[in-house]
């Protein structure tokens, strides 16, 4: 608490807060006062100024002073008390005069009214005696909204993520895979909804109309027809030309090939084409050309879809190479399996040159040779290689070939032998699990069992042996060169095609 005299000296009480003594006293001595009032005055602030007015009663407690301060805080409360009106006689605060005349008049035009009553804009500031209170909000007749379908997901749980009822969603899923293997649905495919009224909102919408690309050659679109969906098919023209692209190698054939627009999958897939008949490093130069035709698709809608490389060829100045891809037997012109491609030249020719691949990723643990067998205890030749690998990690076929024995056998446990060309066979044991069957003709790549520990083993790892013409040799000394040629009513298929792939314009805004 704070005193302010006339002189403009402040007193202050309690605690450290206590003027000092010869500030008071200075404050006291002064020009004699005149009047009355001022006597009185001096008079108090002379009997007063050693009073602490505001004593803390958190400390000398039970003193004269600290029961002067529990008084007054307890003549305070009482005053207060005293001129309260009470906890249950709230104040009421002053009430605004009703609206009249103009104010009245604008008011009423700026609230929810009917025209009749003056209502004229769209603002809404005050409500009228029509409004009536709603216990929850209305919910809208219908819902748009869209969902798309990730990587590896069902249709029918993206439906339900999205809101739909589970037999909706069924009921879908069902109707569309009638048109489409659902599976093949590319990743990515947006799914356009709108779901209608629900008789209350414990339940789940129902879906009243879907729409989306099912392929890339087909839109459909369910609606709802009663208790059930219909589903309407729009088939989407397709154009199938190849797409063609030239142009000068320059100084990177690989950034020549990407800045003229082809993809960076696609000049991959070339580059290794091309690797099988001459040295890029060496044999490819500035000046030559290259040329490529690549599996194209052209939707009415716009859309354009490049598929796999069909044709690969570079013009030198001394000669020209052309590669083309084709699947040996069965003359279907859409090339070869998976990641190895067959390419033949325009003579129906295909020439494979190479050394064996490790079967399994993994690293040599037992070489070839004279070894000191870890179970049997004495020397003992070892026909091929050991490699250790992590229990269940996939083993590869090392060249194309027929399984000519998948089972058990003795030391070697789950064993699988395949029979390549040029007199080679291959033979995988200790394995854990086999995944091909006796007679099945596997590709090079191809996962033919997994790593394992059965027959004399100490731990997982693969036994790789290879023989050639039935004598057993070292898998890593093995170096092959074959020659394909086509013949007879496929070599004739094949001239038609690469003729046909010939013809294709250049696309020069690629």
């Amino acid at each position: 608490m704070f005193l302010r005299n006339d002189q403009g000296l402040e007193l202050a009480g309690g605690g450290a807060s206590r003027t000092p003594p010869g500030l008071a006293a200075s404050a006291s001595r002064g020009p004699a006062p005149t009047s009355l009032l001022a006597r009185l005055h001096a008079a108090v602030l002379d009997a007063t100024h050693d009073v602490d007015w505001v004593p803390d009663l958190g400390s000398q407690i039970g003193s004269r002073q600290w029961w002067r301060g529990l008084g007054t805080l307890g003549g305070l409360i009482a005053a207060a008390w005293m001129v309260s009106p009470g906890f249950d006689r709230p104040l009421v605060g002053a009430v605004p005069a009703p609206l009249a005349g103009t104010a009245w008049e604008e008011t009423r035009a700026q609230g929810i009214a009917p025209l009749a009553w003056g209502g004229d804009t769209g603002r809404r500031m005050a409500a009228s005696d029509l409004v009536a209170p709603l216990a929850e909000a209305p919910e809208r007749p219908q819902v748009e909204l869209s969902a798309t379908l990730g990587e590896g997901d069902a249709l029918d749980r993206v439906l339900v993520r999205a809101g739909v009822g589970r037999t909706d969603a069924r009921a879908a899923a069902e109707l569309i895979g009638q048109t489409t293997d659902l599976d093949s649905i590319a990743p990515g495919t947006r799914i356009a909804l709108t779901l209608g009224r629900r008789p209350n909102r414990t339940v789940a919408r129902p879906l009243d109309k879907l729409a989306m690309r099912a392929r890339f050659d087909l839109n459909v679109t369910l609606n709802r027809a009663g208790d059930g969906l219909a589903l309407t098919r729009q088939p989407i023209a397709i154009d199938a030309t190849p797409l063609r692209i030239q142009g000068l190698v320059g100084s990177s054939l690989y950034r020549s090939a990407r800045a003229a627009g082809v993809p960076a999958r696609i000049v991959e897939t070339y580059i290794k084409a091309l690797a099988t008949r001459l040295s890029i490093g060496r044999d490819v130069h500035a000046a030559d050309t290259f040329d490529l035709i690549v599996e194209r698709e052209r939707a009415a809608t716009g859309e354009v879809r490049l598929g796999k490389l069909l044709f690969a060829g570079i013009d030198q100045s001394r000669r020209a190479v052309q590669l083309v891809r084709w699947q040996q037997g069965n003359g279907d012109d859409d090339g070869a399996d998976g990641d190895h491609p067959t390419w033949f030249d325009a003579n129906g020719q295909a020439e494979r040159h190479g050394t064996m691949g490790m079967p399994v990723a993994g690293r040599i643990t037992s070489s070839f040779g004279l070894r000191m067998h870890p179970l049997l205890g004495f020397m003992r030749m070892h026909k091929g290689l050991d490699i250790g690998a992590p229990y269940g990690a996939p083993i590869y076929a090392v060249l194309d070939g027929t399984v000519q024995s998948a089972g058990r056998s003795g030391g070697y446990g789950n064993f699988v032998k395949l029979a390549h060309p040029a007199g080679l066979a291959s033979g995988y044991g200790h394995m854990s699990r086999i995944a091909v069957a006796r007679g099945q003709h596997v590709r090079q790549g191809q996962v033919i069992g997994y790593v394992g520990s059965t027959g004399l083993s100490t731990g997982p790892h693969l036994h790789w042996e290879v023989w050639r013409n039935g004598q057993t040799i070292n898998p890593r000394s093995i170096s092959f060169a074959t020659t394909q040629t086509l013949s007879g009513p496929e070599r004739r298929r094949f001239r038609n095609w690469v003729a046909g792939l010939l013809s294709v314009r250049v696309d020069h805004a690629g």
